[in-house]
């Protein structure tokens, strides 16, 4: 008897709905970032962030079409487990992450003794990585 794979995304998931950030009147994110790690970009908007930015969480869906610019919301998954793409350097396990800016996480910078104002922006907990790819962590 072999020991069943466990689903860990689907335990304690919460996901919440926020604007999509505009550059240009532009809708920064499309609906090829489905899946990937995004950040707080302005008063209840959402998209990719810059490097070494907070990660809010994963992005889950967006309502409409990429050609309804402007009327688009994003849901987030801000809580519970999920799995993200991981980018240099790659994290592991029990370490703290932050976003590339690009959909991707990546090990939170060690700090000088100090946390910046407003506190340190690292979130999630690595509870396991798959090679240099991806990284799974719990949204805490």
């Amino acid at each position: 008897m072999t020991v069943r794979a466990q689903n860990l995304e689907s335990i304690g998931m919460v996901c919440a709905t926020f604007k999509i950030h505009q550059t240009a009147g532009v809708d920064d994110l499309k609906d090829a970032d489905i899946g990937k790690a995004v950040s707080l970009s302005g008063n209840n908007e959402v998209n990719l962030g810059t490097s070494g930015g907070q990660l809010l969480g994963k992005l889950i869906d967006l309502s409409l079409t990429d050609a309804d610019v402007g009327k688009r919301v994003a849901t987030v998954q801000t809580g519970g487990i999920c799995t993200l793409t991981a980018a240099a350097t790659t994290p592991v396990v029990g370490n703290r992450v932050v976003i590339n800016g690009a959909g991707a996480v990546l090990q939170a910078p060690v700090l000088t003794g100090y946390d910046p104002a407003g506190g340190n922006i690292a979130r999630g907990t690595v509870i396991a990585v798959n090679g240099t790819t991806e990284v799974t962590l719990i949204l805490n």
